[in-house]
């Protein structure tokens, strides 16, 4: 974009309350659904230094804190979905819309299974995958947000 078509573009208005509101949970959500399972990973060495029970028993203590927020996710990703008027949406950004629900379903099906993997590559490979579709659904909603 130019600085001219910049220029020329409506000035930046507030978000209504409600809308607002529902977008601040759909962020937050995914902060702590993201940003819990970068963190942990990024700790990881540090955990397992603490003794043999410690990497599971901090997997436990997030996992309580993922999966509400994810369920959040889910929550607050219908209901941004039923504030469009998807009928007069791109077809771009309804088929942007429909990969990122297929990722989000992945980053929760990967992320369900590197829990209860058994063997370290399941582990690795399952919370790669999770980590890689939670950050993807992440960046297409930063599109479709517009």
């Amino acid at each position: 974009m130019h600085v001219a078509d910049f220029l020329a573009t409506a000035p930046p208005t507030l978000t209504p309350g409600l809308e607002g509101f529902r977008l601040i949970l759909h962020v937050l959500a995914a902060a702590v659904w993201v940003g819990g399972q970068f963190t942990v990973a990024g700790l990881l060495p540090t955990i397992r230094g603490l003794g043999e029970e410690a990497p599971k028993k901090v997997a436990r203590a997030l996992g309580r804190l993922l999966w509400p927020a994810y369920a959040v996710l889910i929550l607050t990703g219908a209901w941004n979905l039923a504030a469009v008027n998807a009928k007069d949406a791109s077809s771009a950004w309804n088929a942007i819309m429909g990969i990122k629900m297929t990722v989000v379903l992945i980053a929760g099906v990967a992320v369900f299974l590197h829990q209860r993997s058994k063997s370290k590559a399941a582990i690795a490979a399952w919370g790669a995958i999770g980590a890689l579709a939670s950050v993807a659904a992440l960046c297409l909603g930063v599109f479709l947000a517009g």
